[in-house]
């Protein structure tokens, strides 16, 4: 015996479907804004491409020996801070001093840095096109409803890596939890494919599931993808 499924109340149904619109216009302007400060081809940095250099101390405190700016600064950040602790997910239950709750992510951030001192770093010079040109991508993919999964794919890769360099630090115009939602807006749009809703998705979606339904493996990687 076949179940057929409920649809949804017509008020509920609109509101899923404008929250993941919504999800997906914020997300992506969200990376739209950070497309100026680090233009190519020099990104922002300084002459030179300089990064940012410093220490960390035992109380966690950060001291910076020089001056960059645009994706050099911030490079040099993620360097740095990578030697310091990692606790994440913080939570304070007592107010009274150090966190009760946390989880060291050190071994990530560590990792991290040094791919970011030996693979980084070095070629700066052309890897800042691929940082420029991903951050590009995942605006007008998830902007516009364009595979939009994809998007969401390379959001979230994107996301997870400033989650490690660069959440928690001790800096007091940095707050963890912005970097957490990061990385849970772009699960979303991993996760519904949001551009299925008012997006350019719509449009591809027939055209890849006649071929999908033809047994053409392109056809059916694309249609996952819209």
């Amino acid at each position: 015996m076949n179940t057929v499924q409920p649809r949804l109340p017509g008020p509920e149904s609109f509101l899923q479907k404008a929250a993941l619109v919504i999800v997906r216009l914020a997300l992506g302007y969200l990376f739209f804004t950070q497309l100026w400060w680090k233009v190519p081809p020099t990104f922002g940095c300084p002459d030179g491409f300089v990064f940012k250099e410093g220490t960390v101390d035992a109380s966690r405190q950060v001291k910076y020996s020089n001056r960059s700016s645009g994706l050099c600064d911030w490079i040099g950040i993620e360097s740095v801070w990578a030697k310091a602790p990692h606790p994440l997910l913080v939570a304070n239950l007592d107010n009274q001093g150090a966190s009760e709750i946390s989880v060291d992510i050190g071994l990530l951030a560590r990792a991290n840095g040094a791919f970011i001192d030996g693979f980084v770093k070095p070629n700066i010079r052309w890897f800042g096109y691929a940082v420029w040109g991903m951050e590009a991508f995942i605006f007008v993919s998830l902007f516009f409803g364009l595979f939009s999964r994809l998007g969401g794919l390379v959001a979230l890769a994107q996301s997870a890596q400033l989650w490690i360099g660069l959440s928690g630090i001790g800096n007091p115009n940095e707050w963890e939890w912005s970097y957490n939602m990061f990385v849970v807006l772009s699960l979303l749009a991993l996760a519904f494919a949001p551009g299925r809703v008012f997006g350019v998705d719509v449009l591809l979606r027939p055209l890849f599931k006649s071929a999908a339904e033809k047994g053409n493996r392109l056809g059916r990687w694309l249609l996952w993808l819209t």
